[in-house]
């Protein structure tokens, strides 16, 4: 890593930048598996989402056995992971195995061009020094927290493949079934993993999860690049640590207000994508849909998890856009200053609910910016990028975010 090159970018004051959200929202372009049949569209921001799910329900099962884990270094690996492969595209993990292993230098060049692309977009010294480390530094064999990363990255390519599979010929699909399956060997002692693969419980949660990639947004309007339920909450959940980092708040609040964006579509797997203008038709029928997800959480969701973490998950879930804290085991919705101080420790689990508000209108925001920009539009697409901007054009700061800032970008 070129320090020097680093310490370039002074203009940028916040990670929460046009420049670097339009890259990330570049994931959602990306299509996977593009040489084979595919019964739907395969994009690395999908993959990237699923991903982070399965990381969690791995990890949380590592947890349960007394093990550690790291879990911002996990969530910043899966975020890199996005950025380096907005610029790779896709390559074939094969074709990128055999560059790293017969041409190592060039490998490491390539590392260090994608480094560069981000320099002027990542202004956090730290975030910048975590991005490099991830893309030059070996991990450790045993590193629980990495291999958890790359179990949960492998077994969400074994996903796509299920999918694949059914539609293609086996002289089509190779040997890769047979390469996939050699990584996973390597993953034996990681209990989570085990229980999707011999098709438990947890397998039946993540077909149950995996609705949100075939729920398509704004679906009652052509758009350019088309995106899923499970993509959006993964983007809004990155979109969600940025603003996090750049307010320097604790890892253990980033952690909280990470997963808790991750999770916050989570009953769409039953209830599928419910457009605002629908939510919005009466006065009681939010009040109404909200008590409809509670409902078949309880019945369809919650009991193909594992006991020891459905609290957190639930404490996500609940008033999902308002700041709030666990005090005695309940969710309360709180102000921001309370969070500062009275439920500011971890004991309390403490989430800018409103910052993830913030985080999901943005992701709406892109989505129908980009696709105006690229020629495709509609009413829907107009009105919907012309009141957000409305509404946060001249907005005071949320949880101390200048969201104004954000937003007079465009």
């Amino acid at each position: 890593m070129n320090t020097n090159q680093a310490q370039k970018s002074t203009e940028i004051t916040s990670l929460v930048s046009k420049k670097l959200i339009l890259r990330m929202f570049e994931a959602f372009s990306i299509q996977r598996w593009n040489d084979f049949i595919r019964p739907l569209e395969l994009t690395e921001m999908d993959r990237a989402g699923e991903k982070m799910f399965l990381a969690f329900f791995i990890g949380k099962s590592e947890e349960k056995k007394g093990n550690f884990i790291r879990w911002n270094e996990l969530i910043e690996g899966a975020i890199f992971e996005v950025l380096r492969r907005t610029l790779l595209s896709d390559i074939k993990s094969p074709v990128q195995r055999m560059i790293r292993e017969k041409f190592p230098s060039e490998a490491e060049k390539i590392n260090q061009w994608i480094f560069d692309q981000y320099i002027p977009l990542i202004p956090d010294k730290n975030f910048l020094e975590n991005f490099s480390d991830y893309l030059f530094k070996q991990p450790e064999k045993n590193d629980l927290t990495r291999q958890v990363l790359r179990a949960a990255h492998k077994y969400a390519t074994v996903r796509e493949f299920e999918i694949l599979r059914i539609v293609n010929e086996a002289e089509r699909l190779g040997k890769i079934e047979e390469y996939l399956k050699d990584d996973m060997a390597e993953f034996n002692e990681l209990e989570g993993l085990q229980d999707f693969l011999n098709k438990g419980k947890s397998h039946k949660l993540i077909i149950e999860l995996e609705r949100l990639r075939f729920q398509e947004r704004w679906n009652q309007t052509p758009r350019v690049p088309k995106t899923s339920v499970l993509g959006h909450s993964f983007f809004v959940a990155m979109i969600t640590l940025l603003i996090s980092k750049s307010l320097n708040f604790p890892e253990y609040r980033q952690y909280n207000n990470f997963f808790a964006a991750l999770f916050h579509d989570l009953p769409e797997a039953v209830t599928r994508d419910i457009i605002s203008p629908v939510k919005r038709a009466t006065g009681y029928f939010p009040e109404a849909i909200k008590q409809i997800e509670d409902l078949v959480m309880g019945e369809n969701l919650f009991p193909l998890m594992d006991c020891f973490y459905i609290p957190e998950v639930m404490h996500y879930l609940a008033d999902e856009f308002e700041n709030k804290a666990l005090v005695n085991g309940k969710t309360i919705v709180c102000d921001f200053n309370a969070l500062q101080t009275q439920y500011c420790t971890p004991e309390f689990k403490p989430i800018d609910g409103k910052l993830v508000r913030v985080a999901d209108h943005i992701s709406a925001f892109i989505e129908a910016d980009r696709s105006i920009a690229y020629g495709i539009s509609s009413e829907h697409l107009i009105r919907g990028r012309e009141s957000l901007l409305q509404k946060y054009r001249n907005a005071e700061p949320i949880n101390s975010f200048d969201v104004a800032d954000f937003f007079s970008k465009f």
